[in-house]
């Protein structure tokens, strides 16, 4: 049982880490990176029962079925509520003052239900080193990709100079993350050898898609950093970059 526990939690241990160390310039409390970790453990309790709720609901034959599971139950209920626990414990948190702070909150709250979730699998099989290693080394990282996304339109959000800029980030922030979601179990879902092999270069793909995201906010937040240290009386450098800028660079 040890054993297991170790094998469920350490590969989001040490994702946290992670992304707690590339944070360096400006870190975030512990004590709210905690809420949001504690606040996606606690979210697999309404998605467990959203889930069970759409499945009942879920009278697609064949790959039609597999794409609800994958988009409707598993995405949106897991993206969704992700996302909702981000929103009311740090979005308009004094401390959200750069973008990467928006990946980072995304990304703790994300492996918090990632790791119950881990639990779960883990307890429910009997070849649980098999399915821990397999899980550790997909299944917990693609939900810290998709954390990446959704983080990353959310900080625009954050940062938007106008309402109408706000609305299509924070909508841009549930439905991307949704959307590779969706296709990643889709793929593991449909029953099709070609498809199941497709996750393959999804996943990798996957990595390079949201490596880049992750750089363009760690480089702002380093140049935000020296760019303070050279201008001692700079009160505030959170919108060093605007939020167009980021974007034209990147999309």
């Amino acid at each position: 049982m040890y054993n297991i526990f170790l094998l469920a939690i350490g590969p989001s241990l040490a994702l946290l880490l992670f992304f707690y160390y590339i944070d360096k310039y400006d870190r975030e409390p512990i004590s709210l990176l905690v809420k949001l970790f504690v606040g996606g453990m606690a979210a697999v309790i309404p998605i467990l029962i959203l889930e069970l709720i759409l499945m009942r609901l879920n009278f697609f034959p064949g790959l039609l079925g597999a794409a609800y599971t994958a988009f409707i139950v598993a995405g949106f209920s897991e993206e969704f509520f992700k996302r909702f626990v981000v929103l009311k414990v740090a979005f308009r948190d004094e401390h959200f003052n750069e973008h990467l702070d928006g990946i980072i909150y995304c990304v703790f709250a994300s492996l918090g239900m990632a790791t119950v979730e881990n639990v779960l699998y883990l307890l429910s099989t009997e070849n649980a080193f098999t399915v821990g290693v397999m899980r550790g080394l997909v299944s917990v990282p693609m939900h810290m990709l998709f954390a990446v996304t959704m983080g990353y339109y959310l900080a625009f959000a954050r940062f938007a100079q106008t309402p109408e800029k706000r609305s299509r980030y924070l909508k841009l922030s549930l439905t991307q993350p949704l959307l590779l979601h969706g296709i990643f179990d889709f793929l593991l879902m449909s029953g099709h050898t070609i498809l199941i092999f497709l996750a393959v270069p999804f996943v990798i793909w996957s990595w390079r898609y949201n490596y880049k995201k992750l750089k363009v906010y760690y480089n702002a937040s380093k140049t935000a950093y020296l760019r303070a240290e050279s201008m001692a009386t700079s009160d505030n450098i959170s919108g060093f970059y605007e939020t167009d800028d980021l974007e034209e660079k990147n999309l």
